[in-house]
């Protein structure tokens, strides 16, 4: 769908403009059908991306300043987080044995297994969803990561 049907507007003061908004509402789009799909497993986006993150290092443990450094979206309550994936026995957090006070975090086993599962079903969707190929798709990343140049 083009973007001037999605957010039924053809007024832009520039293609530059246009390309922003274009962004923001691609990426409010997949996180709405990844919310979606993931909501069936009760998972939130913030609690899969963790998962995501923890079988990144396993079995390592990882403290969760390490955690958050990691999420895609920084701003997220990450122990808040934690402490749902530990009710639902799919993290497991404990002191660090180099620092007490240090808290650190692993995936469980029943992580590792719903991760698989969600991650197999978001890649299906994704590939029924996102009707580029591989070579459109390195051309988009190489241009998204050229807009975010002074990143910092």
């Amino acid at each position: 769908m083009k973007l001037e049907q999605a957010i039924k507007s053809t007024k832009f003061k520039s293609e530059m403009q246009k390309a922003g908004l274009n962004i923001l509402y691609t990426a409010w789009w997949l996180k709405t059908i990844m919310s979606k799909e993931l909501k069936e497993y009760g998972l939130t986006h913030e609690q899969y991306n963790v998962l995501r993150i923890l079988k990144g290092k396993h079995p390592d443990q990882m403290c969760v300043r390490d955690i958050a450094s990691r999420m895609i979206e920084k701003n997220s309550n990450v122990p808040r987080i934690i402490d749902r994936l530990e009710l639902k026995k799919l993290a497991k957090r404990s002191s660090s044995a180099l620092d007490k006070r240090e808290t650190v975090v692993t995936i469980t086993p029943a992580g590792m297994n719903m991760l698989d599962i969600t991650t197999q079903k978001i890649d299906s969707l994704y590939g029924d969803m996102v009707t580029i190929n591989e070579d459109a798709a390195a051309a988009l990343n190489s241009l998204l990561e050229k807009v975010r140049e002074k990143e910092v």
